[in-house]
């Protein structure tokens, strides 16, 4: 793709300001009329010699918990991890062999003590399983239990 200096410049601001390469192939395409394929803004990238910027890390506003260290008596398949009640808390387990069926699973302790088995199936799918039917976690705790899932599970690779 052959631009002009001008359009080099804008290009180059561009990825000084940190857009991402899709907002970059949305920019040509409205400011100057450039309609290129997202490998073809890639390599445009590539071609001036610009890297572009990695995102700023996401700031979390409230410090999660962490479960404990697993105990050496674990039975197998199990972490020994046993999440407990924490002050206002959710605490959240993975099994080192994920249930049955499921891809990851593990044990959630919610703030109001309440527990639930939670697990990921094949397709991606969070399922949650409480000990007490009929049971629904405020929505607060909801959004700690995912974001501390999410962390947990990314230690692990997922």
């Amino acid at each position: 793709m052959n631009l002009d200096e001008q359009q080099r410049k804008k290009v180059s601001d561009w990825i000084a300001q940190g857009l991402k390469l899709s907002e970059i192939q949305t920019k040509l395409d409205s400011e100057l009329g450039l309609k290129l394929t997202y490998m073809d803004v890639r390599l445009l990238v590539d071609d001036l010699k610009l890297t572009p910027k990695d995102p700023e890390p996401a700031k979390q506003t409230s410090p999660l918990q962490a479960p404990p260290p697993a105990s050496p008596t674990a039975p197998p398949g199990k972490t020994g991890k046993t999440p407990a009640p924490n002050q206002g808390g959710v605490a959240v387990t993975v099994d080192q062999l994920a249930r049955p069926g499921a891809v990851a699973s593990g044990k959630v302790t919610f703030s109001d003590g309440n527990s639930a088995e939670w697990y990921f199936d094949q397709t991606g799918r969070l399922g949650l399983l409480p000990q007490q039917p009929g049971y629904r976690p405020p929505p607060a705790d909801l959004q700690q239990f995912q974001a501390t899932l999410d962390a947990e599970l990314s230690k692990m690779g997922f």
